[in-house]
């Protein structure tokens, strides 16, 4: 393996340092100042520059990440926020939502919030992403020639004579990488059929995301969520300097896969070329067999900065939206799905060229739709 620009034997690693966690590790924290406390993290260091803090006590998500001391991820004025201090009705679940690269929404509900939020628990994007993870494993340990860094940890949604869900989740990394995976199974663990939305909030954040930086994505339809989103409609890969009361925009992408099913989609700065070190950018790669669709939530407000990558299996508008249009998913009992996701940095202009490239191959093929998508009010 390549550590620090050389190869290595395991052995040769082993011989040179007295614990592994002197190059890449994982260690367990409580985060102990205002309302985060008494919120348990895991930070992973793969010893190539990649770093991530995962909330034990918020559904195992990406609170940060970064990439040679480069933030991939978003963070919100909120901070981290312990699970206490969830609030479920309405909106005010974005007093609580630290952004990160990665807040999970769902299980039952993802979306714009219903009346009877505070009953049912249908406030805005549900209530697994303030979830605390029980049976909590932490693996740092030689696999073959692999040293293998995880995380795992099973969440439960559940309410008496109603859904009982559980997410089971492994965040995952290796020594020597600048990647890292979420692999997901959302398991029905009642006796009822019963409908679940799951969506991943991905929020990239400065400095892929800034004046000039594009989304690069296997686009080959892109429509507007709403009136707002039509103004600018053309411009939804570009993105703008900070902008004072600046209102999201949210496009739904129909995604061009790989044959597997594999879609990769990007945002990456205009610097590679210019100088050493002065490109960034990140990726998200998921499959579109597992999650059939994806939202661009595009907001380039002061502070509000980011541009939200959000793989899903239903949409935006609430659980009643896709109710009544007949898209909701059902697991029957006993039933598991399961999801992979992948997350990286971009520090080389030749992965950019290979991203542009696929992106005007499907532009290409399907020419027409992105005709017809300019043209729609």
């Amino acid at each position: 393996m390549e550590i620090y620009g050389k190869k290595y034997a395991t052995d040769e690693l082993r011989r040179r340092v007295g614990n592994m966690d002197q190059i890449a590790g994982v260690r367990t924290v409580q985060l102990d100042d205002g309302n985060e406390r008494p919120t348990r993290a895991a930070i992973l260091h793969t010893g190539n520059g990649l770093e991530l803090t995962v909330l034990l006590d918020r559904c195992l998500d990406i609170a940060s990440a970064s990439f040679n001391g480069r933030a991939m991820g978003w963070r919100s004025a909120t901070g981290d926020v312990a699970p206490q201090y969830f609030e479920a009705e309405g909106i005010r679940w974005l007093r609580s939502y630290f952004g990160g690269l990665v807040t999970t929404c769902g299980l039952t509900h993802v979306g714009a919030p219903r009346p009877e939020s505070a009953l049912l628990g249908n406030g805005l994007h549900g209530r697994i992403g303030n979830s605390p993870a029980r049976n909590i494993q932490v693996v740092q340990e030689w696999q073959g020639r692999d040293y293998v860094l995880s995380v795992t940890g099973t969440m439960r949604e559940t309410v008496v004579f109603g859904e009982n869900l559980t997410l089971k989740r492994t965040v995952s990394t290796k020594l020597g990488e600048r990647r890292f995976w979420i692999k997901d199974t959302v398991t029905n663990e009642g006796f009822n059929k019963t409908k679940y939305m799951l969506l991943y909030h991905c929020n990239i954040g400065w400095p892929a995301v800034d004046a000039g930086s594009e989304l690069i994505t296997p686009s080959r339809y892109v429509a507007p969520r709403d009136a707002e989103a039509v103004d600018g409609k053309e411009n939804w890969y570009k993105l703008d300097p900070p902008t004072h009361k600046y209102k999201e925009k949210c496009y739904y992408h129909d995604m061009a896969a790989d044959r597997d099913g594999t879609v990769t989609a990007a945002i990456v700065n205009g610097g590679f070329g210019k100088g050493e070190g002065e490109g960034f950018g990140v990726y998200v790669k998921y499959n579109k067999k597992e999650l059939p669709r994806f939202v661009e939530w595009k907001q380039m407000g002061e502070q509000d900065y980011t541009v939200g990558f959000e793989p899903c299996n239903c949409g935006v508008e609430g659980r009643q939206i896709d109710e009544d249009q007949g898209l909701l998913h059902s697991l029957k009992p006993g039933e598991s799905k399961s999801f992979t996701l992948e997350f990286g940095p971009i520090t080389d202009g030749k992965e950019v060229q290979a991203l542009r490239a696929a992106r005007e191959k499907v532009k290409t093929e399907f020419a027409a739709s992105y005709k017809e998508f300019v043209k729609k009010p």
